[in-house]
C-alpha cells in the first residue's frame, strides 16, 4: 500500500516538473494592433475672413491664425492676397494664394500649373482623387484628394472663368505617417470644403 503511495506521489512529481517546464517556454509573440496618436480636435466653429487685400470673403475655423505672405523665394508675391492659414494645435498650414484673370490664356495656365503641382504630389501618393466643384457658374473647380506619403494630401482651386483665381493646398509640419495623420487630414478637410463653400467674390 505505501508502495502505491509513493508511486502515486512521484507521478505527481514528474507531472509537475513537466508542467513547469512547459510553462517557462517563451510564448510567441503577438503583434500589438496598429493604433494612432490620440489628438484633441478643437470644436468646429467658423469666423468671417473678410481682409481688404483679397477680393472675396469666406469662413475660416477659429482655431486658425492668418499670416500674410510677404515674399516669395524671396520675390513679392504676385498679388497681395497670398496667405497662410496656420493651424498650429495640429500642426499642419493651409497655403493660399490668388491670382487676377484678364484672358482665357491666363486662366488655362493657372488651371495648368495647379493640376501640375498636384500631379507632383501623386509620386510619393498611393491615389489621387480629382473631383469637379460647382457652387454655381461664377463658383467652381477642382478639388485634389491625394492618399498615402504625399507632402500636400489636399489642394484645390475656385475661379469664376473670367476674372478670379483662387488656389490652398494643406502641409503638415510633421514626420508622422500619413495613415497616422489621416484622422487630422480628414478633419480639416472639411473646414476647407467649408471655406470652398462659403466664398463670396467681392
Amino acid at each position: 500500500m505505501s508502495r502505491l503511495i509513493l508511486l502515486k506521489k512521484f507521478s505527481l512529481f514528474i507531472f509537475g516538473a513537466w508542467l513547469a517546464l512547459v510553462s517557462c517556454k517563451e510564448m510567441p509573440a503577438i503583434p500589438k494592433p496598429r493604433t494612432y496618436p490620440r489628438v484633441e480636435f478643437p470644436a468646429k466653429k467658423y469666423k468671417e475672413m473678410d481682409a481688404e487685400y483679397c477680393p472675396f470673403r469666406c469662413e475660416i475655423p477659429v482655431y486658425s491664425e492668418v499670416q500674410k505672405d510677404s515674399s516669395f523665394f524671396d520675390e513679392k508675391p504676385l498679388h497681395e492676397c497670398w496667405f497662410d492659414l496656420n493651424i498650429s494645435s495640429l500642426k499642419a498650414t493651409i497655403y493660399c494664394s490668388y491670382s487676377e484673370i484678364h484672358s482665357s490664356k491666363e486662366l488655362e495656365k493657372a488651371i495648368r500649373d495647379a493640376f501640375t503641382l498636384a500631379h507632383k504630389h501623386q509620386q510619393k501618393a498611393n491615389y489621387l482623387d480629382e473631383i469637379p466643384y460647382k457652387k454655381s457658374m461664377e463658383y467652381s473647380g477642382m478639388i485634389f484628394d491625394l492618399e498615402g506619403h504625399a507632402a500636400s494630401p489636399f489642394q484645390f482651386y475656385m475661379t469664376d472663368s473670367a476674372r478670379h483665381f483662387f488656389r490652398g493646398s494643406l502641409y503638415f509640419h510633421s514626420q508622422t505617417q500619413a495613415d497616422s495623420l489621416a484622422p487630422i487630414s480628414s478633419f480639416l478637410k472639411e473646414d476647407i470644403i467649408h471655406l470652398m463653400n462659403s466664398l463670396q467674390w467681392k
